[in-house]
């Protein structure tokens, strides 16, 4: 078969955009919940009260340091199969959504570490400034030091959120649709097409990975703290 037929055989047998919107849905749901979650944490971790930093700072080694595959079978196998604890009446949407926590949850360590990095580069002097005039600790992170960190920190978020595209393949494991499980089965049924299906799913992340780069250089050029 040449290069099209091959390519033709693959997309009429299987739903191949499908299974990569699936991973597009949960890189979009994780990284909001990664988002809101990581930065609650960068405000434990440079909080003045010492019981929050720490319990910040072991969040983050922790989530950091577990291996995602164990995290997401421990949701599925500790969790839902020990507690019973279902998200959803449909069995799809369940797993969809234990995914998209698990990946939330561990992505919110590196989140917290990318936004603490942004962090460092406010001046000390603003903060003392803010303190100065009478702002409360809450007060001077939300007007002064997180607007300008966030800015900073555009790049490494960038970073995170592409990591956490590609890591959106660990969801199999949780029995979510997605690309890496479809690859897998191609292969099983398919093997004589190995080559032409890890090129279609290679570039299939490459399509999704690539504009993100390329919109969190963009911005972290446009929105640069001018000092």
């Amino acid at each position: 078969m040449s290069f099209s037929e091959q390519l033709s055989t693959l997309f009429e047998t299987y739903n191949v955009l499908g299974a990569f919107w699936t991973n597009v849905q949960l890189t979009f749901w994780a990284a909001i919940g990664a988002f809101v979650l990581g930065l609650v944490l960068a405000l434990m971790r440079i909080s003045p009260v010492p019981s929050l930093r720490l319990a910040g700072t072991a969040y983050v080694h922790l989530v950091r340091n577990t291996p995602l595959t164990i995290l997401m079978t421990l949701a599925i196998l500790g969790v839902w199969t020990q507690f019973q604890l279902s998200l959803s009446s449909n069995f799809e949407t369940n797993f969809f959504l234990y995914a998209v926590i698990v990946l939330a949850i561990y992505h919110a360590a590196f989140v917290c570490e990318a936004i603490r990095s942004g962090v460092n580069t406010v001046p000390v002097g603003q903060a003392e400034a803010a303190r100065a005039i009478g702002l409360d600790f809450m007060a001077t992170a939300r007007h002064v030091i997180f607007p300008q960190a966030l800015r900073g920190s555009i790049t490494p978020l960038g970073n995170t959120l592409i990591a956490l595209a590609k890591n959106t393949t660990v969801a199999t494991v949780a029995s979510v649709a997605e690309a890496s499980g479809m690859m897998k089965s191609m292969i099983e049924f398919n093997s004589d097409l190995i080559f032409m299906i890890f090129f279609v799913f290679a570039m299939g992340f490459v399509v999704i990975v690539v504009p993100i780069g390329v919109l969190t250089t963009w911005a972290s050029r446009k929105l640069a703290v001018k000092r």
